[in-house]
């Protein structure tokens, strides 16, 4: 007789690990989904999630794209302190977790969800609405609070023993970190700042997008990499940090962008405008890049700028914008 199969939801954090190890010990065949979406602090840095590889979990990556920035717009049952619309969230991640359970042929879906560790999502009374929407009533198994949760089909069902779960609740970390040394596991992520949407810096940039009607995927990418400009309510600029940033910055130019840098002698950032640009606002964009230039003592420097695709290179010599007055357009 074949195990039962579970669908087992991983974020890369350690609770979702924990939740599938303790499930998978049980007997049970756990099968790992991850959901990828635009905002997660990792895609920051390149978004990855080894922890189900690497524990011995089969795992498939589900990218949630365009649909889940209609979530974001307006989400049906708000948002939490800052653009994080969670309850929408989970509602939606579990009704796509729910048809991967039923191509599979498994019998129930995993949660590393903790009672009373966020306060907008892991309330009793979130808890219940959330499966209720997703359609998944008595299939979700959250098994490092089960005790403290009415029992599940599962239970009911006899496929896990109720007494072998857990009583996990509250915000503390000390159960998760004993059980993962218990498990093996050392090499897992710190909890907090896993979504760009909690993150107030984050969140008004995306506003920002939401408010000129630019909520896009290629948009949200440069909401990740560098300081951001409004100039208008047509045009934005990026100006990079560092190397990396300016790289980055690089790779995300498209066709109709403006790149800005300085010249070949000069130490400064690389800098993308997206939008319509006449020629003041050409000017103004070589001139807030001129000032995070090293400019060597020089009152101007040469800002280097070309259209993409097809457009030559011109410069523009000027002076380095006052920053109090650059921080009239920052977001």
């Amino acid at each position: 007789m074949s195990a039962i199969k579970a669908v087992a939801l991983v974020s890369g954090g350690l609770d979702s690990s924990l939740a599938a190890k303790l499930v998978q010990g049980l007997g049970i065949d756990v099968i790992a989904v991850n959901f990828k979406i635009p905002f997660s602090q990792a895609a920051k840095d390149g978004c990855g999630n080894k922890e189900a590889a690497d524990r011995g979990l089969p795992r498939e990556e589900i990218f949630l794209k365009e649909e889940f920035l209609e979530i974001v717009k307006a989400p049906k049952h708000g948002y939490g302190s800052n653009l994080n619309p969670c309850i929408d969230c989970k509602i939606f991640m579990l009704r796509r977790a729910a048809e991967t359970m039923r191509q599979k042929g498994a019998k129930f879906l995993i949660t590393g969800e903790v009672l009373g560790q966020r306060p907008m999502s892991q309330h009793r009374q979130a808890l219940e609405l959330i499966a209720k929407e997703a359609q998944v009533e008595g299939l979700v198994l959250r098994p490092l609070s089960a005790k403290l949760l009415p029992a599940t089909i599962p239970e009911k069902e006899g496929w896990v023993e109720r007494n072998r779960l857990l009583d996990f609740s509250g915000r503390g970390r000390r159960p998760q970190m004993e059980l993962a040394k218990k498990f093996g596991i050392t090499d897992y992520q710190t909890p907090a700042g896993g979504c760009l949407l909690t993150d107030p810096d984050f969140a008004k940039k995306l506003k920002d997008l939401i408010k000129h009607k630019e909520l896009d995927l290629d948009n949200i990418e440069l909401l990740k990499t560098g300081r951001y400009f409004r100039l208008g309510s047509r045009a934005k600029l990026i100006v990079g940090r560092n190397e990396r940033e300016n790289n980055r910055i690089s790779d995300l130019v498209k066709s109709g962008d403006y790149l800005f840098s300085p010249d070949a002698n000069t130490a400064g950032p690389t800098a993308l405008c997206r939008g319509e640009l006449d020629d003041g606002l050409i000017k103004l964009c070589c001139g807030i890049t001129a000032s995070y230039c090293d400019l060597n003592g020089q009152g101007e420097g040469e800002i280097i700028y070309k259209k993409i695709p097809g457009d030559a290179q011109q410069t523009l010599r000027v002076a380095p914008m006052d920053r109090g007055l650059i921080r009239e357009f920052g977001v």
